[in-house]
């Protein structure tokens, strides 16, 4: 009789309960301060190393490192460094309420910043008035292979989670009780068809592999892709293999840069690393991808 597969299923169910409770805590965190703050306050505004930023008070993710810590999305900005150059155009597909689009607008060219949620959208509109930032375009809009109507999942508790809905209903998903809406989607090909960028960025959620699959054109023109990499987003979202989305990917880019793991690969590595990363559960805010 094998024993430790017993010990296993226990200690990986007690992992779960831990971080469903830490999920829970955070609704109640949120939730709280909203209440202390009254019905009537919508957002707080925070000072930090970017700027002032509008943040809704029940976000317990993006909004709480903002209030805690003065900062966020500082290592993806310094991976990113050598293509912000003042010439450069920027596309930033979910851009939540500005916390990469507003520092990066002030190195650059140009910024488009894409964001489906509605009210998330507000606060990067309010954002952008907040730091005098005139050269980044904000747009309400989801972006997908194909011009669709898609249901979302309006996060409280985490409004950067905010996400189509999965494939895979799981607690983490529903655990603050989202509202469900209905978002216009488009193909950024289609809807962005008179410009070209020169890095794009994507933290969409599990949405990704759909995007990419609709920006083919501005993929093969950029010279670099930033894109969160999840394993249980490609699991539980879009329901897509390694291979599937790194073959949105693949055709545009050669060398490909794991910061959380100090790694650079060429293209027939793409694969097989990625694919090791999500058997072993391991992901990575934001991969990048690029043109040697």
């Amino acid at each position: 009789m094998n024993s430790t597969k017993p010990v296993e299923r226990m200690r990986k169910a007690w992992a779960t309960l831990k971080f469903n409770v830490l999920l829970l805590r955070r609704v109640w965190m949120g939730g709280l301060l909203a209440k202390m703050l009254g019905p009537h306050v919508t957002a707080v505004v925070v000072k930090t190393e970017n700027g002032q930023f509008a943040i809704d008070p029940e976000d317990y993710e993006i909004g709480h490192a903002l209030r805690k810590n003065g900062a966020y999305g500082q290592t993806d900005i310094q991976t990113l460094t050598p293509y912000l150059t003042p010439q450069a155009r920027v596309l930033i597909v979910g851009a939540h309420i500005g916390t990469l689009a507003i520092p990066i607008a002030k190195k650059v060219a140009q910024v488009v910043a894409i964001e489906a949620n509605p009210i998330t959208y507000g606060l990067l509109q309010m954002n952008l008035a907040l730091n005098s930032i005139t050269n980044c375009q904000a747009i309400n809009i989801a972006a997908s292979h194909q011009t669709e109507t898609l249901e979302f999942l309006i996060s409280r508790a985490n409004s950067g989670g905010t996400k189509r809905v999965p494939k895979l209903k799981k607690f983490m998903y529903y655990y603050d009780q989202p509202q469900t809406q209905q978002i216009q989607a488009v193909s950024l090909d289609e809807y962005l068809a008179d410009q070209v960028f020169d890095v794009i960025l994507m933290d969409i959620e599990g949405s990704e592999y759909f995007a990419l699959l609709g920006m083919q054109r501005l993929l093969s023109d950029t010279q670099a892709l930033m894109v969160e990499f999840l394993p249980y987003h490609l699991n539980d979202v879009s329901g897509v293999t390694v291979a599937e989305f790194v073959g949105a990917i693949a055709p545009h880019f050669s060398r490909l840069t794991i910061p959380s793991q100090g790694v650079v690969l060429k293209t027939p590595e793409f694969i097989p690393h990625l694919t090791a990363m999500m058997a072993a559960q391991q992901g990575d805010d934001g991969i990048l991808f690029a043109k040697d």
